[in-house]
């Protein structure tokens, strides 16, 4: 397994463990809020992608296992928001899940712009 990709899921499930342990008691949002981080941890180690550098384009579709686990994680976690809150307030929890797929997104971008 790629090294890179190997630390991205490492990174994934980390933050999918800590928000399942200290926010959400749900597996379904921490898998796929897991998935985005993994997605955005893979292209930051894969390549030179930052999150402080200009605008970016989309271009290019490399890099298709990343982007793919990435955007697994994007499809999935507003389902499983949805069908846990059900209405109630998860204002915490969505806002870290909306940093790791603006995180994604950015880098998934800068990754297939600089390959």
């Amino acid at each position: 397994m790629d090294r890179h990709l190997a630390l991205g899921l490492a990174v994934g499930v980390a933050v999918g463990a800590a928000l399942y342990v200290l926010l959400v008691p749900d597996w379904f949002v921490a898998v796929g809020t897991a998935a985005v981080y993994a997605g955005a941890a893979y292209f930051a180690l894969a390549t030179d992608a930052s999150l402080l550098g200009e605008w970016l384009r989309f271009d290019d579709r490399a890099d298709r296992l990343g982007r793919a686990v990435g955007l697994f994680g994007l499809s999935v976690s507003p389902l499983a928001f949805a069908s846990y809150y059900g209405g109630r307030s998860a204002a915490f929890a969505l806002v870290v899940w909306f940093m790791g797929v603006l995180a994604f997104l950015l880098l998934a971008a800068k990754a297939s712009e600089s390959r």
